[in-house]
């Protein structure tokens, strides 16, 4: 028995160095490629990202050696959490959009928002408003277009009735210009007795962002930067807690740039006012602290992840360029899901979507978060969407508790190796648009355009070929599936009702609130300075309206000044495949049938199911309706089947070895019996794609084939 006890007692100590002694990475680089059997370990298993960045299969702690940024903790200007105790100090803000046009509309869903977890207020405007233009004076078009229909101060008292906003951040989405909406809130505030000085957040302004989006701005862009001076100087004395510039990423996100260079294009557009604001007198450290960051957030988890913890290194840097101080260099990050990857077809692809979206934006340590409602690409989001977005935020934090760590990605070998990447690549880029004159100069000369540009066409080559997987629209789509039916602003009923209530409005003030409204437009047209917004803010109590008091502010601006650009595209990456899908829709509606194709299955089950399943998820991303018979022993068989489906595209489906002797057999009767039929080959015999053409092939399909291309050439010969 005691030979029996030593044999299984276990040792007193254990030495896992010695007895699991770790390899080196040289050491496991050997061994894998011994496994891959001669095949490139580097086209194997290096991957390179849209950026440019190559990413490793493994990464080790000697990865970290040479990083740069590991000597950073968790506070201000940090890669790290912003707060030292990360969001147990500071809760990030559930900050959603609520894109209603209506103001008792908007004020029902914000009260209802506020009650079920949202913890601050944004109000994005309508076009109009941004554009400073009273709804009955608007473009139809432009009346509800993106948000909230204000003229002026009774629009947004409805819009806030029995809401504290002390008690909650407000932030308000201006467009181009914030010192109109500065003085409305001004005026708001006066009338209803509220501290402005308690108030918390931003009405805020991105004039080189909106010139990006739009090609043009009512005044010069140099003009609009001065009105974010007017409205900085105003907030120093009055709303110190509140910011009056933004510099948003989200239209060239929106448009298909990439990580590094939407971080290149913000560092370059908040340098452009600095350098202006300082030339006008501001101080570094209120124009910095004066600006909060919005950039957009996307699919790829580990990126976007590293792309938020790069943005504050790289906004410290740059700050501390300009002489900040350390308060100064924290950055405010508010981060928006990314339209840009969200679909219309299999919409509820996109809560998926946000979902690593949001749980990559709180690993980052973001501030604040938007996340986009499910059908916001296509539709007004109703109560169902706006809450799943709520609730999708809400979830995470107080279900998943990811507010209970500081600093998740910290020490990650993974995600700080690709930090400090993107970081680098990002200053990189930035410093070749500064050598090109700055964003201004290169939004002008197209440098931003053709940049975009480039990236978006590496996309869509890769989502073509569909080794970039859009999930619902170029792979695993449901052919059978129907769009939602869209929401939109009646922009027509809502211009009406809105011009009746302010031509109402305007005939209903005394005589004496004319005069005073009239001799406060007079003094705004003949300066505009910080106290102009006082002198705004006291005509809108009397009744001026948003119109009146920007023309006022706008009369003596030199339109020689203003300069036009090709804008910024807004598109997202599925939408080529969802217009094919729209197509063989449309070709239904007329002839009364989808496009068919039938699928030639030769041989057993084992030899033609995998290139019929690929076929079938093939021609499904472009709404085909696939005939997927049982399989064929014999060509006069299948070709006796594909006549009676009808079908004008005819998929063989087999193995390599059977195509030698069957390519040229039943591309000859399909040929000779089916007139116009098109065939196609499933798989991509290098050695034979010549002779199988001459037999009859149209057109091979396999993995890395353009799937776009070929469904789009099919689909207009179905036409």
């Amino acid at each position: 028995m005691s030979s029996e006890t030593n044999q299984y007692e276990l040792p007193k100590s254990v030495e896992l160095k010695k007895d699991f002694p770790s390899p080196t990475y040289d050491e496991w680089k050997a061994k894998v490629e011994k496994d891959l059997k001669g095949a490139s370990f580097e086209k194997k298993l290096i991957t390179k990202t849209i950026e440019g960045i190559n990413l490793n299969p493994i990464y080790t702690r000697e990865s970290l050696q040479k990083n740069s940024l590991l000597d950073q903790y968790p506070g201000s200007g940090s890669t790290r959490a912003s707060d030292v105790a990360g969001y147990f100090n500071s809760e990030w803000l559930i900050n959603q959009r609520i894109e209603l046009s209506d103001a008792d509309e908007f004020n029902t869903a914000l009260k209802d928002a506020l009650n079920r977890g949202q913890n601050s207020i944004y109000i994005s405007l309508d076009k109009a408003s941004k554009l400073g233009l009273d709804a009955d004076y608007a473009e139809t078009n432009d009346v509800g277009n993106g948000g909230l229909s204000i003229s002026g101060l009774s629009s947004l008292s409805r819009s806030l009735d029995g809401i504290d906003i002390t008690k909650h951040p407000i932030f308000i989405s201006t467009g181009f210009s914030s010192v109109p909406f500065v003085s409305i809130l001004s005026a708001y505030c006066k009338r209803n007795n509220i501290d402005i000085s308690k108030l918390t957040g931003s009405v805020e302004a991105d004039p080189i962002g909106y010139w990006a989006l739009e090609g043009e701005l009512p005044v010069p862009v140099n003009s609009a930067i001065s009105g974010i001076k007017t409205s900085l100087d105003w907030k120093i004395k009055n709303a110190p807690m509140l910011k009056t510039c933004n510099v948003s990423s989200l239209p060239y996100v929106n448009s298909g740039a990439n990580g590094v260079q939407e971080l290149a294009f913000m560092l370059a557009t908040t340098a452009e006012y600095l350098r202006k604001l300082i030339d006008l007198g501001a101080n570094i450290n209120d124009a910095a602290q004066n600006i909060k960051v919005t950039l957009g957030i996307g699919s790829s988890f580990f990126a976007e992840v590293a792309k938020l913890r790069a943005a504050k290194v790289l906004w410290k840097n740059l700050i501390s360029a300009f002489g900040g101080n350390k308060k100064s260099q924290a950055i405010n990050i508010f981060a928006i899901s990314s339209q840009f990857n969200k679909t219309k077809f299999d919409p509820y692809v996109n809560m998926l979507r946000t979902t690593t979206e949001t749980f990559s934006a709180i690993m980052g340590g973001i501030d604040s978060l938007q996340v986009a409602p499910f059908d916001s690409v296509f539709s007004t989001p109703d109560d169902f969407s706006r809450r799943i977005a709520r609730n999708t935020q809400i979830i995470l934090k107080e279900e998943a508790h990811f507010g209970n760590t500081i600093d998740p990605a910290g020490g990650s070998y993974f995600v700080e190796n690709l930090t400090e990447k993107i970081a680098k690549k990002a200053w990189e880029k930035f410093q070749q648009i500064e050598k090109n004159g700055g964003m201004i100069e290169s939004l002008k000369d197209n440098f931003i355009q053709n940049e975009i540009e480039e990236v978006y066409t590496e996309r869509a080559k890769l989502i073509a070929k569909r080794k970039s997987v859009i999930v619902g629209t170029n792979m695993y789509a449901n052919p059978t599936e129907e769009l939602l039916a869209e929401r939109k602003v009646k922009s027509k009923e809502l211009q009406k009702r809105r011009a009746d209530f302010l031509q109402k409005f305007r005939v209903s003030k005394s005589h004496e609130e004319n005069e005073s409204v009239l001799k406060a437009l007079d003094v705004l047209s003949r300066e505009c300075n910080e106290d102009s917004i006082d002198v705004a803010a006291d005509a809108i109590l009397q009744g001026a309206t948003l119109g009146e008091i920007t023309n006022s502010c706008r009369v003596n601006v030199n339109d020689l000044d203003r300069v036009k650009i090709i804008p910024i595209i807004k598109r997202r990456a599925a939408e080529p495949f969802e217009e094919l899908r729209i197509k063989t829709e449309a070709i239904e509606k007329t002839t009364g049938n989808k496009p068919s194709v039938f699928l030639a299955t030769m041989g057993s089950l084992k030899e033609f199911k995998g290139r019929a399943d690929f076929s079938r998820n093939f021609f499904e991303v472009g709404g085909f309706n696939v005939k997927y018979p049982n399989g064929f022993t014999t060509s006069d068989e299948a070709t006796t089947e594909a006549i009676n489906s009808n079908s004008k595209i005819v998929v063989v489906c087999s193995t390599d070895g059977n195509y030698e002797k069957l390519v040229p057999e039943l591309a000859k009767k399909l040929k000779t019996q089916i007139n116009g039929v098109t065939i196609v080959l499933a798989g991509y015999p290098k050695d034979k794609i010549e002779e199988y053409k001459n037999a009859g092939v149209d057109e091979f399909i396999y993995i890395g084939a353009d799937a776009y291309s070929i469904i789009k050439r099919l689909i207009s010969n179905s036409e």
